[in-house]
Parts: structure tokens; C-alpha cells; sequence
């Protein structure tokens, strides 16, 4: 127990703040929000993805954690808060935490659901150092009105080329968050990225 920490402040309505700023991510993909909840401080483990984790696993999920999570006490963490289970395989997992852009699996790897049961795919929380609306990649596709400029450091084209394939699975496909620091944007996998 000396290696728990605290969880949201307030369970109920902190994860409600917190799973509005995820669904308004989710539904116009490219924008920026803050995650308004405090959490107890994970090793290695940016607020929003903690926060976000926090308010959407429970005991029916299964997460895989990437190599920089090893030492296992974010698993203990999230699974005493949440119930939630950890995978060994990325192949298995309903979420993913990933430590950083270097440490993420090709996005095939991950389930991405069926025809028949698109919800049945895993959301990949991705930890990166920087987030901005200016410059980068155009956004476009439902959610995004017009055109929206999203910039994330250390995605590179073969990233995009590997979003390009998720997006042409659809229905299938994942869909990913970004976290950085205590903001947070979401690309569904409805969302077309041009470099």
C-alpha cells in the first residue's frame, strides 16, 4: 500500500469533469482541453493521462502499459483505483498507456474491433512533450469544422502514414488521445492528418 497514491480528489464528480473533457476532445478531434481534475502523482505519468485513465477504466478493461511503466507501480495504481487489468500483449488491451512517441507499438498491433463491433477497439493514451494549435499537421473530417492545425512533437511521417491505414479501416480502427501535461486532444479514427 506505501506505493498507492491518491486517486481523483472527488471519485464521482471529477471523473464527470474529466469524461466530458474526454468526450469533447473525442468529438472535435485536433482541439486542445484542459482536464480538470487533480490526481495523486504517478512515476512517470502526465496528469491528463492519469486523470483521463482514472475516470474511464473499470474492472471490465483490460490496459497495457508501456516498457517505461515496467517497475509496476503505475499498474498497482490503476488497478487499485479502477479494478482495471493489466495485459502483457497490446493485442489484448481495451486501453494503452504509452510513455512517450519512441515506446509506441504500430497501431496495427493494437485491436481495432470489427465490422460488426467497432466499439470492441482500444483507445491509446499517448504521453508527448508538446502540444500545439499552431503549425504541424491539418486535421480535417467530422468534428473538425474547416480546417484545424494540430503540431505534436516527436510524430513523424511515418506515424501519419501509419494513421492514414487506421483511418482506412473504418469502421474498424483505434482512436488515440494526447496528453501532455494537464491538456489533452483526441484523434478519432474518423480524422484524416495530412503532414
Amino acid at each position: 500500500m506505501d506505493r498507492i497514491v491518491a486517486g481523483l480528489g472527488d471519485p464521482v464528480f471529477d471523473a464527470q469533469r474529466v469524461f466530458r473533457a474526454a468526450l469533447r476532445a473525442m468529438s472535435r478531434p485536433g482541439t486542445v482541453v484542459a482536464v480538470p481534475a487533480q490526481i495523486g502523482a504517478l512515476p512517470g505519468v502526465h496528469p491528463a493521462a492519469g486523470a483521463l485513465l482514472l475516470a474511464l477504466l473499470g474492472p471490465e478493461t483490460r490496459l497495457w502499459l508501456s516498457p517505461s511503466f515496467s517497475d509496476g507501480v503505475v499498474a498497482a495504481n490503476l488497478r487499485f483505483h479502477t479494478g482495471c487489468a493489466a495485459v502483457a500483449d497490446c493485442g489484448e488491451a481495451d486501453f494503452a498507456l504509452v510513455g512517450s512517441p519512441a515506446e509506441l507499438p504500430p497501431l496495427a498491433a493494437f485491436p481495432a474491433g470489427s465490422d460488426e463491433h467497432p466499439e470492441r477497439s482500444a483507445s491509446i493514451v499517448l504521453q508527448v512533450a508538446a502540444l500545439s494549435d499552431r503549425g504541424g499537421w491539418r486535421l480535417s473530417g467530422p468534428g473538425v469544422a474547416g480546417e484545424l492545425r494540430l503540431g505534436v512533437a516527436a510524430l513523424d511521417a511515418g506515424f501519419v502514414a501509419q494513421w492514414a491505414d487506421n483511418h482506412r479501416r473504418f469502421p474498424r480502427g483505434v482512436d488515440l488521445y494526447l496528453a501532455c501535461g494537464e491538456r489533452l486532444c483526441a484523434l478519432a479514427r474518423t480524422t484524416r492528418i495530412e503532414a
